[in-house]
């Protein structure tokens, strides 16, 4: 099929599906970890390849990722991608791929914690360095780069503050200096931004998130243009061993079919029950993007087509015991990390930021598919704890 003539939705269903084998309306799973070949010569072309047809070890590619990864980036609008066991697998790997002993990263300090804790500990015992920032001005982003600085890292919104950065801006100058920018666009999912658009050279997300969207499967995808994935599929994928797995692929491909439908539910009804919670008394302030009174409501409307199900709230009571109770008393919001799937959870996180060192609960809530109106009573009752 020719994309350019289609919307997400049908790219969703039908790219590059195109044959049908023995008719089969679903692809196959190519569970096996080889593949052989008639002649030797063949065999070797093929592992020096190490990207896509022909196949040799399941290891480094296989057909049931194709399908799944030519998907993935041409939602992404890049030249290709590569799917991993987790999204820290596609985190990590994206970053490592561009640095070496003595290089320097810029990183916003509110970006995912265990990305941040694998930088100030695991690749700091190998030489590299990182400067934090708020992100929110490009200025302050761009003024913290320094001769050695190879990685830029972004996270819009990023976690449990939801707070943007101004990619333009910042891959403006990037590129200029021919310094790599790495993005988790988890959060948005190509349906609402495309990075790479702007400059962005890997777009990673936690597959396990929205694109997988059942709770069911860990994967991550580094989508980026051809050179870069195909370096990083010979060098870390093929020595890191960090591959999603067939039918994890397959499970992920069968997600991606309803991400658009099931994408929309969860804004609706994220932006019911933030609206509820902003009018709260017990409330100080509610971080969602798509609020009329989100600080940065004109870098959102300028960069993104859409909000998800994901937004936190900072409670008025500072005390560990009722906002403890509060997560406790909600019936349809699971205590559980993650999110991204059919269900409702709620997690409180204790934080510092850099313009705020003073030490906060944050009450980050997700919408499921539950019915809205069900999610706001159950809000409701739990917030007279709060008051």
């Amino acid at each position: 099929m020719d994309p350019e003539e289609y919307g997400f939705g049908t790219l969703l269903a039908h790219f590059g599906e195109d044959e049908k084998l023995k008719g089969a309306v679903t692809p196959p799973i190519f569970q096996n970890s080889l593949f052989l070949f008639e002649h030797t010569e063949e065999l070797l072309s093929s592992m020096s390849n190490m990207q896509g047809e022909p196949y040799h070890y399941s290891r480094i590619s296989n057909p049931t990722l194709d399908i799944v990864e030519n998907k993935l980036a041409r939602l992404e609008g890049t030249e290709s991608a590569k799917v991993f066991g987790s999204g820290m697998a596609a985190l990590t790997t994206a970053l490592i791929s561009n640095v070496s002993q003595g290089s320097h990263m810029v990183v916003v300090d509110t970006a995912y914690g265990p990305v941040r804790t694998v930088l100030a500990t695991w690749l700091k015992k190998f030489g590299v360095s990182m400067t934090l920032v708020d992100g929110r001005d490009p200025s302050e982003v761009i003024d913290a780069i320094r001769p050695e600085t190879s990685v830029v890292y972004l996270e819009s919104p990023s976690s449990i503050l939801m707070r943007l950065q101004d990619i333009d801006a910042i891959t403006a100058e990037t590129r200029r200096r021919g310094i790599a920018t790495v993005i988790d666009n988890t959060y948005n999912t190509p349906l609402h931004f495309q990075p790479a658009k702007h400059g962005v050279d890997l777009v990673c997300h936690s597959a396990t998130k929205y694109l997988g969207g059942h709770s069911d499967i860990t994967a991550g995808v580094i989508c980026g243009s051809s050179k870069d994935i195909h370096r990083i599929t010979r060098h870390e994928v093929n020595v890191l061993g960090n591959i999603l797995h067939p039918f994890q692929a397959w499970l992920l491909q069968r997600g991606l079919r309803t991400l658009k439908v099931r994408l929309k539910a969860h804004e609706a009804t994220a932006n019911t029950l933030a609206a509820f919670v902003e009018s709260r008394q017990e409330v100080e302030v509610v971080n969602h993007i798509s609020l009329a009174s989100f600080q940065q409501k004109e870098l959102y409307s300028r960069l993104f087509s859409g909000s998800g199900g994901l937004f936190s709230f900072e409670p008025k009571v500072q005390d560990k015991a009722k906002i403890m109770e509060f997560c406790d008393s909600l019936k349809l919001f699971g205590r559980g990390v993650s999110w991204g799937g059919f269900e409702s959870l709620v997690i409180p996180i204790h934080l510092t930021t850099i313009d705020d060192p003073t030490p906060r609960y944050v009450i980050r809530l997700y919408c499921g598919l539950e019915e809205p109106e069900d999610l706001v009573r159950d809000v409701e009752k739990a917030m007279r704890i709060l008051s």
